[in-house]
């Protein structure tokens, strides 16, 4: 039996702040709070475990709003359970530098586990969260002692389900078995267009199903039902669950209840009125009574789960030392302290060998090096392992070893750069993910999503360019190196040879500020030999390779299989310098000496050669320089025969090195 929602006081605490906040605001979406008020009521009151107090706990629960323009309703239960943030913030939704924007924003609010509104991102989050919480607990549990041992809660609807992310990420996770994991779908039928049922007309139950998920439906406005579809898909340990809440949108509002009005709008003034009275809401805008604040008051609880929690982490701490201390180091993000020192020494091995292999190749060496000496490394790629080159001798499936370190994904680059954002934001784990360059296209959004939460995911695209070769222009990446320079807080590398590319890794797997795109060739680059002050610069970004013979004139800069061309071209060419750019963000991070040091501004004949798209390169060698690389989609051909055809040659760099110093 659903309560009367006039009797409904504790839930319609968050209806009346959603209403309010989106009408003070004049914008904003107050439908799905509304809508789904009593099923967070029962989640976040009942189930949820968490402590306003302390949000970073390490064991708490994770909640995932996956419809994230609903983002009033996940305020609103942070303000009523404790979390700081007051009134004055909620009255501030979607203002600058507000900490409620219109979309959850990590590192905005506290307790705002990622960042949501491109739909069908949140629950692939969630499923990395389940993910990261199932193999943290093999990796670390004892027989006798639980210490990783959480939830992860998902809210999403129509739009979320809609986008083809949520099939890439929910399959996985009925295939890994992620028992963890509860998703409540608000099923109201509604989205900004009108009723769904014209364009979205799947048997989501039947779907959910196949996947290996437990199915469950409930009256998403009855308490009761709420609470026993929950209890029922915790007791389910082998399967994630999903639970279809039956709801209406804007429930409450008289006249816009049920309806597109109230998907993506203010309710106006004179709606609220009335919804206050539906409601049987007393108090004035931002009013909440004291004994509302009471019941959602979970400061004490959480608290109390908390320290009990610490007392079992004590036990485990005096019975497995080790392993605690383990856990600890990397639930913080710290590297082992003797890493640098190991990954120098190994840089300097690779050095003294002088390969020249595939950078892919020196990649998967590199892995090889670096995994055994992190044990949170959670590699992965979709399907392309034996070409990407990313499996190492100790690698083992999570599919088969709940306590592994690598992630079959399958052909899914979107559901797995999402699912890697989740793994990363749950903390413990440093995970990659790789793919062709070229299919970056199909996991845009996650990389951007990875750079703007700042987190420490490392994307390794390999088949770097037309070098790719007899697979043609659909599989021959050109503008994407362009794409993902132009991305805000990513750090892109594409590194000419096997000491380049060893210290690419060791840069993205020491920047915890951020995100970083290792960027491999598939075929053989040439070794380029070294002094140490080289080597030290290289993690710059942007060095001297090869210094002018005689006077200064004129400056190439290249990167990744590009740098051979250049060194060729060098031999043949006198007052010509070579610059290495693996690395731009970094290299433009340098102080302005060192930058001028290496690019002296003086020195307007300059050339960059790179086989992607040439217009990300006028920045640094200005408009009366020259780029050689690619403004068109290449063609199928064997690679060398492509360089040739597409003029991306040591001939075309000393041509143009010497018409700019005619």
């Amino acid at each position: 039996m659903t309560t009367p929602l006039n009797e409904r006081r504790i839930a319609n605490a968050i209806r009346v702040l959603a209403m309010d906040a989106v009408q003070k605001a004049n914008s904003g979406h107050p439908g799905a709070p509304m809508g789904m008020a009593d099923i967070a009521d029962v989640v976040w009151r009942e189930f949820l475990n968490h402590n306003p107090t302390n949000p970073q706990w390490a064991n708490r629960d994770r909640f995932v709003l996956s419809n994230g323009h609903g983002s009033m309703l996940q305020y609103a239960l942070l303000h009523l359970t404790g979390y700081d943030l007051s009134i004055e913030d909620i009255k501030q939704f979607r203002q600058l530098h507000s900490k409620t924007p219109g979309h959850p924003e990590l590192g905005y609010a506290p307790g705002i586990e990622t960042t949501t509104g491109p739909l069908g991102q949140g629950v692939a989050n969630a499923v990395g969260f389940a993910l990261a919480e199932k193999t943290l607990a093999a990796q670390f549990n004892k027989e006798d002692i639980q210490v990783v041992d959480h939830f992860t809660y998902c809210f999403l609807g129509d739009g979320c389900l809609m986008e083809g992310i949520s099939h890439e990420a929910c399959s996985l996770a009925g295939t890994l078995g992620l028992g963890k994991l509860v998703v409540y779908y608000d099923d109201n039928g509604i989205s900004i267009d009108g009723e769904v049922e014209g364009w979205f007309s799947d048997d989501t139950e039947e779907r959910f199903k196949a996947y290996g998920w437990q199915v469950l439906r409930a009256d998403g406005h009855d308490a009761d039902a709420i609470r026993a579809a929950t209890v029922a898909a915790r007791a389910e340990s082998s399967k994630p669950t999903l639970i279809i809440c039956k709801t209406i949108i804007g429930l409450g509002s008289p006249n816009k209840q049920g309806k597109e009005d109230c998907h993506g709008a203010p309710l106006g003034n004179d709606e609220i009125t009335l919804t206050r009275e539906a409601l049987g809401w007393k108090e004035e805008p931002f009013v909440i009574p004291a004994d509302v604040y009471t019941a959602w008051d979970a400061k004490a609880k959480g608290s109390a789960s908390e320290a009990a929690w610490n007392d079992i982490f004590a036990t485990y701490a005096a019975k497995y030392p080790t392993e605690a201390a383990e856990l600890k180091r990397r639930v913080n993000g710290d590297l082992p302290a003797e890493f640098l020192a190991q990954a120098d020494a190994y840089i300097a091995e690779v050095n003294a060998k002088g390969e020249t292999i595939a950078t892919r190749k020196a990649s998967q060496n590199a892995i090889q090096a670096f995994a055994p000496l992190l044990p949170e490394i959670l590699g992965g790629s979709a399907d392309l392992a034996g070409s990407n080159l990313t499996l190492w001798k100790g690698a083992k499936g999570v599919e088969s070893d709940p306590a592994g370190n690598y992630v079959h994904y399958g052909v899914r680059e979107f559901g797995m750069t999402a699912i890697a954002n989740g793994v990363a934001l749950h903390g413990g784990f440093i995970p990659y993910v790789a793919t062709f360059l070229m299919f970056m296209e199909y996991a845009r959004n996650a990389v951007r999503m990875s750079a703007l939460m700042k987190q420490r995911v490392i994307h390794v695209y390999t088949h770097d360019s037309i070098g790719l070769g007899e697979d043609g222009p659909t599989h021959q990446p050109v503008e994407q190196i362009a794409s993902l320079r132009g991305t805000p807080n990513l750090n892109t590398w594409r590194p000419c040879d096997t000491v380049e590319a060893s210290i690419s890794w060791k840069s993205a797997l020491t920047r915890n500020e951020g995100p970083t795109a290792l960027i491999f060739s598939r075929q053989n680059l040439a070794f380029q030999t070294r002094t140490q002050a080289q080597i030290e610069n290289v993690v710059k970004g942007g060095y001297v390779l090869a210094e002018e013979k005689g006077e200064l004139k004129a400056i190439i800069i290249a990167t990744g299989s590009e740098v051979s061309l250049a060194m060729e071209a060098y031999a043949q060419l006198d007052g010509v310098r070579v610059v290495s750019m693996p690395c731009a963000e970094e290299f433009v991070k340098q102080d302005a000496a060192y930058r001028e040091a290496v690019l002296p501004s003086n020195i307007r004949a300059r050339v960059a050669v790179e086989a992607g798209h040439v217009d990300y390169w006028w920045k640094f060698v200005g408009l009366d320089g020259k780029v050689i690389g690619m403004s068109t989609y290449g063609e199928s051909a064997p690679a060398k025969d492509l360089f040739q055809f597409f003029g991306i040659t040591t001939e075309a760099v000393v041509g143009a090195v010497k018409e700019l110093t005619a």
